[in-house]
């Protein structure tokens, strides 16, 4: 999974909101306020949706493994200071190795220090370029680590082993929160086929008969109401499963959108 910066995406928000506003006013002017404006309207939020649900999932796999291959380098570095190389030389030697996206961040490391850039300075400088939790609690304490001279086992070996109790945790926290996203995306599905149910049983029937001296709305003005709760439903829906699920707003929008064209399938299918 390759990093995506902030500028990448910055650039990316300002071009799918930009499409997106283009085509909600391509059907306000073109359609008006017919029921098919509602489409365009849809088609424009997932338009300004899914982009940055796209980066923004990539971006999630690459922190997720960054963070962890942490242990695996901590105990390699544990072991090459053992065999008595210099913390900077352990750096060198494992950027050889297979760290998964964390690998290309030890190279750039390398070759900054080759480049007679100092050791403190290069591990400063790969925190801003990962900017993970865990990189950036670890980064004081290998520069500490640094200044301890023989004795950098005794810093890296427990900091290892307090990043992989941090994962386990992480981990478990993501297994128990999974059945309250299932129910999010369970509750939809059951609202779905409650729109679907009253359309087809009853709102249909009752076209046109008068109910408590008011005139019942026509087919087609309640098929447009049930398709824009569709969309609110299914978009506050997502983000509030990717807070829960993944800690963050911006990890809900891929389920917004999921939900949303799983809704908008079933509405065209079954209505």
């Amino acid at each position: 999974m390759p990093k995506i910066d902030k500028k990448n995406k910055r650039i990316t928000w300002i071009v799918s909101v930009s499409l997106a506003v283009f085509i909600v006013l391509l059907g306000y002017f073109v359609l008006g306020k017919i029921a098919i404006f509602d489409e365009f309207v849809f088609f424009a939020i997932v338009v300004a949706v899914l982009p940055s649900a796209i980066l923004s999932h990539i971006d999630f796999k690459w922190r997720k493994a960054i963070d962890e291959h942490l242990p695996d380098l901590f105990r390699s570095v544990v072991q090459a200071q053992q065999t008595g190389m210099t913390l900077p030389q352990a750096i060198e030697e494992n950027s050889k190795r297979n760290y998964g996206p964390l690998t290309a961040e030890l190279k750039k490391m390398t070759a900054q220090m080759s480049w007679g850039m100092g050791f403190e300075d290069t591990l400063l400088a790969m925190g801003k370029r990962v900017n993970t939790v865990l990189v950036q609690r670890t980064i004081p304490m290998i520069i500490e680590a640094s200044h301890s001279g023989g004795h950098v086992e005794k810093v890296f070996d427990p900091m290892g082993k307090f990043i992989q109790s941090t994962l386990l945790l992480q981990k478990e926290r993501r297994t128990q929160t999974r059945p309250y996203i299932a129910i999010i995306y369970v509750a939809f599905f059951v609202f779905i086929f409650t729109i679907v149910l009253l359309f087809k049983s009853f709102f249909v029937s009752v076209e046109g008969l008068p109910v408590l001296g008011t005139a019942v709305m026509a087919p087609t003005q309640i098929q447009r109401l049930f398709f824009q709760m569709m969309i609110i439903q299914a978009f506050f829906g997502g983000l509030v499963a990717g807070k829960m699920g993944e800690g963050t707003i911006a990890a809900g929008l891929k389920h917004s959108v999921i939900l949303m064209l799983s809704g908008y399938l079933a509405l065209k299918l079954f209505i």
